[in-house]
């Protein structure tokens, strides 16, 4: 009998009477897929087919905790300046992916929204195909949300809702005095109703943030969990020791 099979459902159901209150908005860098990959003597870009079943596989997980929202650091923009062929091996597994959750049988029965953010232009024309037909598909899903982060980079997003603000005071659609918090969150991420992050976890034992999210997390002092497992070796045991240092901090503060 394997003895971890048998208690790692025991420490689950500990881990979740110690988590009273469960947060609404989860952003995960999954950090590990390259380390993962040299460790288990696989190539690259199993490694990082690896991480994106485990992000499928924590679809379940949210569903069944009650997550409403979980946004993945999927790629970076400082991940262009990797070798040309590993960033064509995940562009061609990112559309595979995408075009997959139009017909996934979890998709449609968490009836999960998938949607995309980061800085489409900087994506080739048949992945950003693949990216709007799966919005567009599951635009009406009222399940919970999955936000993809591609292409994306933290003060990129504040440039980009700062131009579409500059461009509608030239065109005289609002003045400058208009300009307040609220308005910069509506155009953050074109415009989608993402709400604050509660709780950030990184994986692959790197102890940073890297500018994930910056107004939506750091703007609302977000929650921060690291923790040792590469990517692929993520845990519901290890999303619910996460989510007890959110309830904890909850708690703090309150007293």
């Amino acid at each position: 009998m394997n003895i971890r099979r048998v208690l790692e459902p025991l420490y689950e159901r500990y881990l979740l009477m110690q988590c009273t209150q469960i947060p609404k908005h989860i952003a995960i860098i999954q950090d590990g897929n390259r380390r993962f990959a040299k460790k288990t003597g696989i190539d690259v870009a199993k490694g990082h087919r690896a991480g994106a079943d485990k992000t499928e596989e924590m679809l379940d997980w949210a569903h069944d905790l009650g997550i409403r929202y979980i946004t993945v650091y999927s790629f970076s923009t400082e991940n262009f300046n990797r070798a040309e062929k590993e960033i064509q091996e995940l562009f061609e597994l990112f559309k595979e992916k995408f075009i997959r959750t139009i017909s996934d049988e979890r998709v449609i029965r968490y009836r999960i929204r998938i949607q995309m953010v980061g800085d489409r232009s900087l994506l080739p024309e048949d992945l950003r195909t693949a990216v709007e037909a799966a919005e567009e598909v599951t635009k009406d899903h009222d399940g919970f949300t999955l936000s993809v982060a591609l292409a994306y980079g933290g003060r990129n997003e504040i440039v980009l809702a700062a131009r579409e603000i500059v461009s509608a005071v030239r065109e005289g659609k609002i003045t400058p005095s208009a300009i307040d918090i609220h308005m910069v969150e509506s155009h953050l991420h074109e415009g989608k109703e993402i709400p604050p992050v509660d709780l950030i976890i990184r994986t692959g034992n790197e102890y940073r943030t890297s500018n994930f999210l910056p107004w939506l997390a750091n703007g609302h002092e977000s929650a921060v969990y690291f923790c040792a497992p590469y990517w692929p070796l993520f845990r519901k045991i290890d999303l619910l020791r996460a989510i007890r240092i959110y309830d904890q901090r909850l708690c703090a503060k309150v007293h």
